[in-house]
């Protein structure tokens, strides 16, 4: 089963490019955030002509996740859960089966957190709690599972080009990553690190500054795996040349495979 992750930045503004990497890499399952648009305007029919079924997680303007999927997807779960308050669509999970294959697989869209320290970070962080939280009692079962998404979390100095420039981000702050540490030290394996260990390959460029020319770039999207699902980990792949379509978003995708 190969599975990917993909902030696409906008499902309508980005369609033709997310169509183009469809039709070259066909994945049984694309995790999409960052789809900006309602559950009703996102283009299902286009992607059920390409054999894909959409389930989806949406918000109006903001936010949204989904699950495209080639093959059969059951117990579908909106939001995350720990806030009933929170109305955020930043988490959609779902168990996609191929023969005897069963893999429950969550598009996760974490919050930026930025300005840090605020209301925005403090979010971030309760999010992040919540998510552990989640994680703890999906693996109770023991099952494949895989937590794929647009984490806005560098782990490493490694994960960024100009690391420095990020000490006060967000995305790079001591607490953002202990708290993904203490995510991973559940027992879940970061499936592309896990396989490159030395990489610096990167999955955001910033629209500005020249950021993509300068490769000038960071990895925030992971795909967290149980031990279930890594002990099956066959590849793990950034797709970078998407950043150079017409119209791209500022992440590209990242796909692994589990046999």
């Amino acid at each position: 089963m190969r599975i990917a992750t993909w902030n696409v930045n906008s499902i309508k503004a980005h369609l033709d490019s997310v169509t183009q990497w469809l039709e070259e890499e066909k994945p049984d399952v694309l995790c999409l955030q960052e789809l900006k648009c309602e559950d009703q305007a996102f283009p299902a029919e286009h992607f059920a002509n390409m054999g894909y079924t959409a389930h989806i997680h949406g918000q109006k303007t903001y936010n949204g996740v989904a699950l495209l999927s080639r093959i059969p997807v059951e117990n579908i779960r909106r939001g995350l859960p720990g806030d009933d308050s929170d109305e955020q669509a930043r988490f959609i999970l779902g168990t996609a089966i191929a023969g005897k294959l069963a893999v429950n697989i969550a598009s996760i869209y974490l919050p930026n957190g930025n300005p840090a320290p605020g209301p925005k970070y403090d979010y971030k962080l309760a999010w992040m709690e919540r998510l552990a939280n989640f994680t703890k009692y999906l693996l109770k079962d023991e099952e494949l599972l895989v937590l794929a998404g647009d984490y806005n979390v560098i782990p490493a100095a490694q994960d960024a080009r100009n690391p420095q420039n990020w000490l006060d981000d967000a995305l790079f702050r001591p607490e953002t990553r202990e708290a993904f540490r203490k995510l991973l030290n559940l027992g879940l394996t970061e499936s592309f690190r896990a396989l490159h260990p030395a990489s610096t390959e990167y999955s955001f460029w910033d629209y500005q500054a020249g950021a993509w020319p300068k490769n000038n770039g960071i990895r925030i999207d992971h795909l967290l795996l149980s031990p279930q699902a890594a002990d099956r980990l066959v590849s793990a792949e950034i797709f970078k040349d998407t950043r150079g379509h017409d119209k791209p978003s500022d992440h590209v995708p990242v796909m692994i495979e589990i046999n």
